[in-house]
């Protein structure tokens, strides 16, 4: 490539519930953030991807995120690749990434030069997911922003974290018994935050940053807060992966993973 060259670089990451998009510019050894947004494809990723598709789009472009990638005739990375460039750009130093997303929650252990050492997951319940959280909000007809924004004050109702079922139970029984639908909620998001605090129980993570959907629920952040010695949630966040896929240098596409 030519370093005077200006390349604009497309970066699409299909989460379980999203797609997040980031477009770039590369131009003299500098990057540029044109745009990003984020959008929910409700369970119909490929209809999403057309549409993205039918507009003009530039000539680099890499995917990353769910199986539905490999579809593609589009170079394609694994997300943890994503996460890997988005920590070098942002030069991020943490002992661990968090990955809490809409499908599962994975921690993406690091070396002291930012690579990913090892990855754990979450098992499969459903139950601390933010799918779940966002399916139980709308059983109780609250929008995203509501649920997350609940006062720093209220009480915490007990859910069970043990699987789906019980858990789906707990929220409706407490709020048949009239237990609020804030009190339910800021229960949800100690349950989630607890799975989280377990999944990081056998690694080193004094550090922590934090990205994915999760990352905008101020209840669970609070909790996190709390247990690590700091917990950084990038601007990026929710379009994390989407910038590091954008971020692939040229001679590296391929497809992969």
């Amino acid at each position: 490539m030519n370093p005077e060259a200006t390349t604009h670089h497309l970066g699409i990451n299909i989460g379980a519930s999203s797609i997040s998009i980031v477009e770039l510019k590369k131009a003299a050894g500098q990057i540029q953030i044109l745009s990003h947004k984020t959008r929910t494809h409700h369970g119909n990723p490929k209809q999403l991807v057309e549409e993205i598709f039918s507009k003009e789009t530039p000539a680099n472009v890499v995917v990353t995120g769910r199986k539905f990638r490999k579809l593609l005739n589009i170079t394609t990375i694994p997300e943890s690749e994503a996460v890997e460039l988005s920590t070098e750009y942002l030069q991020l130093n943490a002992d661990i990434i968090i990955s809490a997303g809409a499908e599962n929650f994975m921690i993406y252990q690091l070396d002291k030069n930012r690579k990913i050492s090892k990855c754990m997951t979450g098992n499969k319940c459903a139950s601390g997911t933010g799918e779940f959280f966002l399916q139980q909000i709308k059983r109780m007809d609250l929008t995203l922003e509501e649920a997350v924004n609940i006062d720093d004050e209220t009480e915490v109702y007990n859910i069970s974290g043990r699987c789906s079922v019980f858990c789906k139970s707990d929220c409706t029984h407490a709020l048949n018994k009239g237990i609020s639908k804030s009190n339910v909620i800021a229960g949800l998001c100690r349950m989630m935050a607890s799975k989280i605090i377990e999944l990081t129980s056998h690694t080193h993570c004094e550090k922590a940053v934090l990205i994915g959907g999760v990352s905008r629920n101020k209840k669970i952040l609070d909790t996190l807060k709390n247990h690590f010695n700091e917990l950084v949630v990038p601007d990026q966040s929710t379009w994390f992966e989407a910038l590091g896929a954008a971020l692939l240098p040229e001679g590296r596409s391929r497809n992969a993973g």
